[in-house]
């Protein structure tokens, strides 16, 4: 008898092949951004889904900043995203989110090109209460033909205006979701992504079908 230098193998035709369970693909990856302006909420909902410890480049506001830098008058925000935040998260077996989330200011806009190469979508975060601040992200998502989906944060749970109103103001296409979420909690941070997911397969099945 010849030796058999695979003894945990069995045989299938010609071809050995392992024994035992096989292993189960690992999920897809789906690279998402996250934008808007500054201090509308990018980085807590990064925060509030990521399954790990997010990472984020916030750095200290300082007095250089001031009159650079706006958070809105009733903001207590004390620090700034200065290049990024990441995060990920796993949807089921097959797919697994990682999340991009912009710098809001304008000075950082150089670095916008860069996080979204790649990227099948994108969720615009609003501020209601400063609802021109996300315009340059409108436009830019529109420009680069990349499925977006405009979120408006509730801070406070409490919506300034009322969905369709925030349509018109930003003017964007019907075709383009408008959903109302709070950036704080998961549950509802998800239910937003989700949408962007939903935009971004539409697009890829009708570039398949064109």
């Amino acid at each position: 008898m010849d030796f058999d230098p695979y003894p945990d193998r069995r045989i299938v035709g010609t071809a050995r092949v392992p024994s035992g369970p096989q292993r189960a693909a690992p999920p897809v990856p789906v690279k998402i951004i996250v934008a808007g302006g500054f201090g509308v909420g990018k980085t807590t909902t990064v925060g509030a889904i990521s399954e790990i410890s997010p990472l984020t480049t916030e750095a200290e506001m300082t007095m250089e900043g001031v009159g650079v830098d706006d958070p809105g008058q009733a903001s207590a925000k004390t620090t700034t995203t200065i290049a990024m935040d990441f995060g990920c998260v796993t949807i089921d077996q097959t797919l697994k989110l990682y999340l991009f989330g912009t710098p809001g200011q304008t000075r950082f806009a150089f670095m916008w090109d860069d996080l979204v190469r790649g990227a099948l979508g994108a969720l615009v975060v609003v501020d209601t209460t400063r609802i021109d601040d996300c315009y340059p992200a409108v436009d830019y998502f529109e420009r680069a033909g990349l499925p977006f989906v405009v979120g408006v944060n509730t801070f406070n749970g409490q919506l300034g205006y009322n969905l369709d109103e925030v349509r018109w103001a930003l003017a964007v296409r019907d075709d383009v979701p408008i959903v109302q979420f709070d950036a704080r909690f998961r549950g509802s941070v998800r239910d937003a992504l989700l949408v962007v997911l939903d935009q971004a397969l539409d697009k890829a099945m009708k570039m398949r079908a064109s």
